[in-house]
């Protein structure tokens, strides 16, 4: 080849390089303003709320009365209920469930290390006897249910002293049946408290103030049991202290006077654990059906005669956070109607409360409800977004964490296939959190952040656009500043104890130029 020839190759190799590396500029460059563009709309779009269903609390009731969800049997050793526990928590962690309703107190005792109650027989096979080794089931629960990002709600039964069995044979000398002789009756095969006592009331109350006080939890909970589902034939035994009351000068007939009671307990605990820890949820679960004939065409148990629970009150008033109600019926049947039911609940909604639905996924096995029927419910619950119905809670856990029938993998390539924040409660309050500092991509697709220095983050949130949508693709806990990703755009955003989100921070992954276009 000669001079001439090389001279024109290498002018044309020149060429090509240099129109190259302009390409290359450019090209970054534009990524870099397309970035900052899209990174002010991502701010925006995430600040603004993110399409459905980025926000829906996915809760699981984990009964430990008659051990069943969880100690799956009072014999099994520390290590062993630990296993069981971490083993629920990942699989409905992995079904992108991001709540626990854990039962503390089912009949006067006490999960967790208390000096008000005894521990409970369904931990340790007897009334009154600690863990050995030892260690505190709802601490270890909130540490571990908060690492996979879920909630910890605290359940408490509270009027119910024994269960299956009408005797006071076997309970601990702390346990408040001994403590108030005088109000413990048997009834239906159990042992009652009595709500209209106020020793008893103030008691219950001083159970809930320790757990509050010393435990981080998210929540407080009651189910569904005030005065006990009624005997026929059978009065409560409650007339003394009725007559103690009129005698007082009270006026009010029998049945108002003890709805009264149960209204004085449920408002006294919503002000109680606001004057402790206002970021604390206070919800309920009650009966389903508040009274027949509200809605129109339904029938069955009045609460609010037979369980003397005003819970249409409690919503009316903002007693609570949120309810509960416990809708255990098929979609179609008109006596029971899901949709009926639920319709009806958030037209009582005054003071916009959030409504998390209670929803029987037991019935799979026990009434042979397909998996198809509680899909439907979440997808009418989901449709009544905007009339705040947020959620649903399903009894119980094992079901998921079992895989019953496969209901949890139909639920996770469906209606949970992504993960969720939690609602915001805007009436709540908790330090705002503080936006991700740091946030950069790395040459081995991951992202990276500095950890929290302010202690506001309780999550991290991170969402990728896809097809002009943010849809959230990973909740991590505090603890985690790192996750792998794939090219595009990403933005990352702090979450707090209550669901608010920080400003959005984003970064361009480019699958070819990672590393450095968005720097």
């Amino acid at each position: 080849m000669n001079n001439g020839q090389q001279e024109v190759n290498t002018r044309v190799r020149d060429f090509i390089k240099h129109f190259l590396n302009c390409f290359f500029f450019l090209n970054r460059m534009l990524a870099k303003l397309i970035g900052f563009v899209l990174g002010m709309s991502v701010c925006r779009a995430v600040q603004d709320g993110s399409p459905w269903p980025v926000r829906e609390f996915r809760g699981a009731w984990i009964a430990t009365v008659a051990n069943i969800d969880w100690p799956s049997s009072h014999s099994l050793t520390t290590d062993q209920q630990k296993n069981e526990l971490n083993s629920m928590l990942d699989r409905l962690q992995s079904q992108n469930f991001n709540a626990i309703v854990l039962q503390v107190r089912t009949s006067g005792d006490a999960l967790y290390n208390s000096s008000l109650e005894p521990w409970s027989y369904y931990l340790t096979g007897r009334q009154g006897r600690a863990p050995s080794p030892y260690y505190d089931p709802l601490e270890f629960t909130v540490q571990e249910a908060h690492r996979r990002n879920m909630e910890v709600h605290a359940w408490f039964n509270p009027y119910r002293a024994r269960s299956g069995s009408n005797s006071t044979s076997g309970l601990a000398p702390n346990h408040m049946a001994n403590r108030f002789p005088r109000f413990t009756y048997a009834y239906g095969g159990n042992l009652w408290m009595d709500p209209g006592a106020k020793v008893v009331q103030d008691f219950i109350l001083s159970v809930f103030r320790d757990v509050v006080t010393r435990y981080d939890i998210d929540g407080l909970h009651m189910d569904d049991y005030f005065y006990p589902y009624p005997v026929s034939g059978v009065e409560f035994p409650d007339s003394h202290t009725y007559l103690a009351y009129v005698s007082g000068g009270g006026r009010l007939s029998l049945a108002d006077w003890r709805r009264d009671s149960v209204n004085t307990l449920v408002h006294g605990l919503y002000s109680l654990v606001k004057s402790i820890k206002p970021h604390v949820k206070v919800g309920i679960s009650p009966f389903g059906i508040w009274k027949p004939g509200h809605p129109h065409t339904i029938h069955g148990l009045s609460s609010f005669d037979s369980l003397y629970a005003d819970s249409k009150k409690w919503l009316e008033l903002g007693w609570v956070d949120y309810l509960s109600p416990q809708l255990y019926w098929e979609i179609d049947p008109p006596q029971q109607s899901y949709p009926a039911l639920l319709d009806w609940w958030l037209q009582q909604n005054k003071m916009n409360r959030h409504l998390y639905t209670g929803n029987y996924a037991s019935a799979i096995v026990v009434k042979s409800w397909p998996v198809n029927e509680l899909v439907r419910q979440v997808q009418l619950s989901r449709d009544r977004r905007d009339q705040l119905s947020l959620g649903n809670v399903f009894f119980s856990a094992k079901t998921f964490s079992h895989n019953t029938h496969r209901i949890g993998d139909t639920f996770k390539s469906g209606e949970y296939s992504t993960p969720a924040l939690q609602p915001e409660m805007t009436w709540l309050t908790a330090p705002a959190p503080s936006s991700p500092q740091n946030v950069r991509a790395s040459a081995d697709f991951k992202l990276y952040w500095s950890s929290d220095s302010s202690h506001t983050v309780r999550s991290w949130a991170v969402y990728a656009l896809r097809a002009d949508v943010w849809e959230l693709v990973h909740v991590l806990n505090r603890d985690t500043m790192e996750v792998g990703v794939q090219g595009g755009y990403y933005a990352v955003r702090g979450v707090n104890r209550l669901g608010k989100e920080s400003d959005a921070v984003t970064v361009h992954v480019d699958d070819i130029y990672v590393g450095v276009v968005g720097k």
